[in-house]
């Protein structure tokens, strides 16, 4: 099957491939910037051409969209936060995870401080949460003073530290923990 061939670069191009991004994905400015540098690396190296000057075409394209609030990091962290922790990660991990989207470190404070002022304790309830979702501690039906260890071992690869761990598996009922 043979390769196809890349689009050549224009900024007409790189503003619709990028609203065609943000059509599907939500995304910080950052993160666009990088998926749209590896679509205009893969064009040059067909096409040829001067990177510096596509990658100043992408960043008058990226802060158009962000002048648009198509592009906003600090509502990208926000629902990100939220959507993590509701998958039941720990304050760690999801600080990690925006990191890595290129979300600078104050917008990422304040969206861990947001999470924080609606809900009393972000870490536990989220490690309550993996515990239901993995049956780990008081949602184990069986063998659970056995597996006590590897429970621990598994909310503290989440990201939890050992007495948010212990404090949900020590847990006498799953009913304790919902108080």
């Amino acid at each position: 099957m043979a390769k196809k061939v890349p689009t050549k670069i224009t900024p007409s191009y790189l503003e619709n491939a990028a609203l065609h991004y943000l059509e599907r994905y939500s995304s910080s400015s950052s993160n666009l910037k990088r998926v749209m540098m590896r679509k205009i690396d893969r064009s040059l190296a067909h096409w040829g051409g001067d990177r510096e000057t596509c990658a100043a075409q992408l960043d008058t394209v990226i802060a158009k969209l962000a002048r648009l609030h198509y592009l906003d990091d600090a509502a990208y962290a926000e629902q990100k936060t939220r959507s993590l922790h509701r998958q039941g990660k720990g304050l760690r991990t999801i600080r990690a995870s925006l990191a890595t989207k290129g979300i600078d470190a104050e917008i990422a404070a304040a969206a861990l401080n947001s999470l924080a002022d609606e809900v009393a304790e972000p870490d536990f309830a989220a490690a309550i949460k993996l515990a239901r979702k993995r049956k780990l501690g008081p949602f184990r039906t069986a063998e659970r003073e056995e597996m006590r260890n590897k429970d621990l071992a598994v909310l503290s690869r989440a990201g939890f530290d050992f007495g948010t761990a212990r404090r949900v598996i020590e847990a006498e009922s799953a009913e304790e923990l919902e108080e």
